[in-house]
């Protein structure tokens, strides 16, 4: 009996003991998530969890949920969901999907208020880990369960149009080639921003650094109830250069570039196209982590102690990040959330003076901006094109890149730049290796579980190639103007040689339309689909032919056909019409006369009045497919104007001619 009784004070004061460690473990976690510090938190709301740490690709126990009921004195039912949610949610803020996907399932079970977006973030996994259809479904279900008016439907219903979009984008992926660069630039941390200028490749690192006299830091909780000591990070934003190879090379020579920026993290930098004014982004690595824009200048091979901007560009008690100095040294253009914006982060620009002394910033408008972020320009002088990344509008997912033109008085709509230029992640910063940004860097999270890396991307080509005939001589046109067309495609015209030979290099695959045009022959238009142009990298267009305008010559319109002793058009017959419709389209400067004839059965009056309805039918259908009317006259002839006998030499029916003389024709009457 003594046994017994010492056997269950035992197992009580375990209970109790783990009860504690519990408790102790979920304050921790508290601590580390309220300072943002999501890996540390994730992990010791897995101990209060009772469950290991994980490594990449962690699966849930299917056994988990009965061994916490079974374990209600150490976990009881709030506790629980509380640290299932939190948990979900540190993975989730540290960019682990996978794991914070299976975990924000099991939350979605849960009927308690407090976790009503728990349907909302496992959507946005879904999403980020490309199941996009699944994403569909989990904001669909959020939205109809979801009452409050605070944002989130609306949110939903964006993130819902993106996976639409998303999914149409990986089924016809644009013409771009990525890689992420395999060597020392990606290493543990984040690698972002590249920066290329006079031949030296800058980059933005969070790489561990030398920590043998690392100070100890203390972080606080709510109130201050629960202090957490730990070591300073390691994981330091500090600007490095590769001056020597290629960033593309197996092995590169890595330096820090020697800036005093007095324990201060420094980031995403921009160097003035006379290389020797560096702007950045720094901070002080404490709990408001307020982002301020400095400037360093070069003597020599030294820069100087960065100095902070004025009011212009850094507003007290908000962010300036993320400085572009166009090369025509005009303008610097950078991200901030300071008043007078469209939401969070926006973009903003400000004139450059040669001194590196900046005018008033200017917001760049409703256009670029959206309620949520936008950041990281690049804007191209030479073509007025504007690249930044922005987590506010219809993507792939994350930050995605949008491409807009303009002069900073007036921007094009941003388009995406589409997959495989975006991700389901992040995709931020862009730097050219050209005047024409043919080819550059990016940083981009698509193959990393938490971290930004830095990747080459190059724009593929397309080559249109063909030739121009005359359709009745067979021999090439010259001179005659080609003009191309197409989705994300800037329009581009050229004339053809003496071969009649014209050709095309194009950046997207998207559809694309050739208008062939040359003074006295109907033009033509080509139209080309994406499958199309997938299949090959050279476009082929078979000889092209143009027929010549002979003013008020009859050109018979084969196979149109009517019901006996109707005027109404057969749908055989509207096939027919519909290549007609595309000739006045593609000519819109030609007027015709469209007339109908028949056969010699019937009377005079009744063949005239039957013909005049059927090319009264025509120019009606043509009218209903959206060929102005004024374009087009009609006429019925009735048996006047026979183009082959209707009876034979000796007086006999004649069928086969007849048949002849029942046709539809149209003349072109004028051609401005």
């Amino acid at each position: 009996m003594k046994t017994i009784k010492i056997f269950l004070v035992l197992f009580c004061t375990l209970s109790l003991a783990k009860a504690q460690m519990v408790s102790n473990n979920r304050r921790v976690a508290d601590v580390y998530f309220i300072n943002k510090e999501y890996y540390a938190a994730a992990e010791y709301y897995k101990r209060s969890l009772q469950i290991s740490s994980d490594s990449v690709g962690f699966t849930v126990p299917y056994a988990f949920e009965s061994k916490v009921k079974e374990q209600k004195g150490e976990i009881k039912k709030d506790e629980y969901e509380y640290l299932v949610f939190q948990l979900a949610s540190s993975l989730r803020l540290y960019k682990n999907f996978q794991d914070a996907e299976k975990w924000y399932l099991i939350a979605n079970g849960f009927t308690n208020p407090k976790y009503a977006l728990s349907m909302y973030w496992y959507g946005d996994c879904l999403r980020a880990n490309k199941k996009y259809d699944d994403a569909i479904t989990a904001f669909n279900s959020f939205m109809a369960k979801y009452s409050i008016n605070d944002g989130y439907k609306e949110k939903a219903d964006l993130e819902i149009s993106s996976c639409k979009y998303a999914l149409n984008e990986m089924k016809y992926p644009r013409l771009f080639r990525l890689a992420r660069l395999q060597n020392d630039i990606n290493q543990a941390g984040s690698n972002y921003a590249p920066v290329l200028n006079n031949q030296v490749f800058y980059f933005t690192s969070s790489r561990p650094v030398n920590m043998i006299a690392g100070k100890n830091q203390v972080l606080g909780g709510v109130q201050n109830a629960v202090k957490v000591v730990r070591k300073e990070t390691p994981y330091i934003n500090t600007i490095y250069a590769i001056q020597d190879n290629s960033p593309r090379a197996s092995n590169v020579s890595i330096k820090k570039v020697p800036i005093d920026v007095k324990k201060m993290e420094a980031a995403a930098i921009s160097i003035h196209p006379n290389g020797n004014m560096m702007f950045i982004t720094a901070w002080v690595n404490k709990d408001e982590k307020i982002r301020s824009i400095y400037i360093s200048k070069r003597t020599g091979t030294n820069w100087s102690d960065p100095v902070a901007l004025g009011n212009e560009i850094n507003v007290e008690g908000y962010n300036s990040i993320q400085p572009f100095i166009s090369k025509d040294s005009k303008y610097l253009i950078f991200s901030s959330d300071r008043p007078g914006g469209s939401g969070k982060y926006d973009l903003w620009y400000a004139t450059l003076a040669a001194d590196g002394t900046v005018g008033k910033a200017t917001n760049m408008g409703s256009k670029i901006n959206t309620p949520e972020d936008e950041q990281a320009p690049y804007y191209n002088y030479k073509t007025k094109k504007l690249l930044y990344s922005s987590n506010g509008k219809i993507g792939l997912g994350g930050f995605d890149f949008y491409e807009s033109t303009g002069d900073f008085d007036n921007w094009t709509t941003p388009a995406n730049m589409g997959y495989p230029f975006n991700s389901a992640k992040d995709d931020i910063y862009f730097t050219s290796l050209d005047d024409l940004d043919k080819e550059g860097y990016i940083s981009s999270d698509r193959e990393s579980v938490c971290c930004l890396e830095v990747f080459q991307i190059s724009r593929k080509q397309l080559t249109v190639t063909g030739a121009l005939i005359d359709c009745a001589t067979m021999k090439p046109l010259e001179g005659a103007k080609i003009t191309l067309t197409g989705n994300d495609i800037d329009k581009q015209s050229v004339l053809t040689d003496a071969n009649g030979s014209y050709s095309f290099q194009l950046n997207s695959n998207r559809g694309l339309q050739l208008n062939a045009t040359m003074d006295n022959y109907f033009a033509k238009n080509l139209n080309y689909s994406y499958d199309q142009l997938v299949v090959a990298d050279t476009l082929l267009s078979a000889n092209l032919c143009l027929e010549p305008i002979v003013i008020d010559k009859p050109i018979v319109l084969e196979n149109i056909f009517y019901e006996f002793d109707k005027a109404e058009l057969t749908e055989a017959s509207k096939v027919t019409l519909d290549n007609l419709y595309s000739v006045m389209v593609d000519n819109p400067n030609i007027e015709i006369e469209l007339s109908a004839h028949t056969d010699i059965i019937g009377t005079e009056a009744y063949n005239l009045d039957l013909s005049a309805r059927r090319a009264r039918s025509c120019v009606d259908y043509l009218v209903s497919k959206g060929v102005t009317e004024s374009r087009m006259t009609w006429r019925g002839y009735g048996y006047s104007q026979p183009i082959a006998p209707n009876t034979t030499i000796d007086g006999k029916d004649n069928p086969e001619g007849r048949a002849l003389n029942r046709r539809t024709e149209f003349k072109v009457t004028k051609s401005k």
